[in-house]
């Protein structure tokens, strides 16, 4: 197990980006960036991950009972709100600085956190935008994909529709069959970014990026953890859909449309100033 000393410097330590990073991100609505975090330290999180995930998963439903949602993935949210190691992980430094300097804002604060883990025997995650969800004031936020194991083709890694966070069709699309079919015929004209992940990739991907992912046909579970970060200067909006009331009540208590999302769900996890 590495020294606890190591593992912080690891997840803070900065990870220099290039300009033509920064482009391709603009460009594209995501990147994919190899070797970010260590294979050691992936392996050391990824107990305390696990471990959490099966205490509090509440899916017991055989695969073929289930929504087309629920046999996705199971999906436990705020691990960091459940303890300190959790906790040390979210907060880390290096993927929230990585963040800020894609979307190009001075800081970001952490949104929610998630763990997205598909079983063996899991369906397909249908096209989406996850923005959908959220009751954001602006684009400056994105989702940091951190598979806790490599991640062939066989278990469902994320594809991404190169470019498509120019799109304005289907942003009033919820995850579903009906997400799939309609988006499937309007991305047809988008090439799509589908590839393993080796353990330490990472990938960015912008809220209004189309993505998905294949069904996991190996007999071991997909690990996934995922932290959303947004611009620390984010504000909360009316409500658009019944996602955004669920959103403001859960991860941004006491937040009224128009201040900023500053409550203490949302920390600031990284800040120039």
């Amino acid at each position: 197990m590495p020294a606890a000393d190591a593992l912080q410097e690891a997840l803070d330590h900065p990870c220099p980006l290039t300009p033509a990073h920064i482009a391709a991100f603009d460009e594209t609505g995501f990147i994919k960036l190899p070797s970010v975090l260590p294979p050691s330290l992936l392996d050391h999180f990824r107990q305390a991950i696990s471990a959490k995930v099966h205490q509090l998963n509440t899916q017991h439903l055989p695969m073929d009972q289930r929504s087309t949602y629920d046999k996705a993935f199971l999906q436990i949210m705020n691990l960091w709100t459940h303890g300190e190691e959790l906790r040390r992980f979210v907060f880390g430094k290096r993927l929230a600085r990585i963040a800020a300097e894609l979307m190009g804002c001075s800081g970001v604060r952490v949104y929610h956190d998630q763990a997205l883990y598909k079983e063996p025997g899991g369906g397909i995650t249908p096209w989406h935008a996850d923005q959908y969800y959220w009751p954001v004031s602006s684009h400056r936020i994105v989702t940091a994909w951190i598979p806790l194991q490599d991640t062939p083709l066989e278990m469902g890694p994320l594809a991404f529709s190169i470019g498509s966070h120019h799109l304005d069709y289907g942003r009033d699309l919820e995850i579903s069959d009906e997400s799939e079919a309609r988006l499937q015929q309007a991305l047809a004209a988008y090439p799509v970014d589908e590839g393993s992940f080796r353990l330490g990739d990472v990938s960015f991907h912008s809220g209004w990026t189309f993505h998905r992912a294949g069904p996991n046909i190996t007999n071991r579970p997909r690990e996934v953890m995922t932290i959303i970060y947004m611009d620390e200067e984010m504000r909360l909006i009316e409500p658009r859909n019944k996602n955004h009331i669920l959103d403001t009540a859960r991860w941004c208590p006491g937040i009224r449309p128009g201040e900023r999302i500053a409550s203490p769900l949302n920390p600031v996890l990284y800040s120039r100033t």
